[in-house]
């Protein structure tokens, strides 16, 4: 597959903040949401990056907290995120760490990271939408591991139950998790079967086919919440990081970050 530029400087940000900031990071989550975010941000969200607070923007809550590298090499893309401040990024006194901290000028909706904290909190925002007779959309990006969570199975059958027209869950379906794989811990194979007699729209794509993913952002909601599962390999785009669990987290050397500059 072709990777798109956007995508590629996405992916090169990435591999800068973790290799600076010179402590292990969660690159293969954050390198298998880039595409998935990266027509998120340029082709779906009615989002202005000059004025992050805007009232009527599109609300997008990174459920999956830990792999917010992505996000914040995307705001640093379209400026929203300087390159001095990004610099900072794991330091001390940072405002830019591990996980999300909600800061609304900087892009950030809210604090997550605590598996199943952000997708609950992103439906009470659709629904809130919905009683406030808002027209923005709410989306949300969890992880299969993250599927593990009773909270999340909550918000789903609560999505359901309501039938949210603004409310888009995409699920990261990368197969690994921080303890392995996906499989061996709690099998959630077949995520479409399991979803589909909970009331929802569904459409299981390619998360790193950016043509897949704009179609399945623009399907109709037809009256319903939708979930997105996006099939996607952990640690996209480096040929030692694809699918190796080694780096849920860990820490970038020399000698790996010039290996994986030099392949993208």
């Amino acid at each position: 597959m072709n990777m798109s530029v956007e995508a590629k400087n996405v992916r090169k940000r990435i591999l800068d903040m973790a290799y600076y900031s010179g402590v292990s990071t969660h690159l293969g989550g954050a390198l298998s949401i880039v595409d998935i975010l990266t027509v998120l941000y340029r082709d779906v969200l009615n989002y202005d990056f000059s004025n992050p607070t805007w009232e009527k923007r599109d609300r997008f809550i990174l459920s999956k907290g830990h792999c917010v590298m992505s996000l914040f090499a995307i705001f640093v893309e379209n400026g929203l995120i300087s390159e001095d401040e990004i610099q900072s990024y794991m330091k001390d006194g940072s405002l830019f760490s591990s996980h999300p901290i909600m800061n609304l000028a900087h892009g950030i909706e809210c604090s997550s990271g605590s598996l199943g904290q952000g997708i609950s909190l992103a439906l009470g925002i659709a629904k809130a939408a919905k009683l406030k007779k808002e027209d923005f959309k709410v989306y949300t990006l969890v992880g299969n591991g993250e599927c593990n969570e009773g909270s999340v199975w909550e918000a789903f059958m609560l999505a359901g139950q309501w039938k949210l027209d603004n409310f888009t869950i995409i699920i990261d379906n990368n197969g690994l998790q921080s303890d392995g794989d996906s499989a061996n811990i709690i099998d959630l194979s077949n995520l479409t079967t399991k979803l589909s007699g909970f009331g929802f729209e569904i459409i299981e794509v390619d998360g790193h086919n950016e043509d897949e993913l704009r179609k399945a952002y623009n399907v109709d909601f037809n009256g319903k919440s939708k979930i997105i599962i996006a099939n996607t390999i952990k640690g996209k785009g480096i040929s030692f990081m694809e699918n190796n669990n080694e780096w849920h987290h860990n820490r970038l050397i020399k000698e790996k970050y010039d290996c994986a500059l030099s392949e993208l």
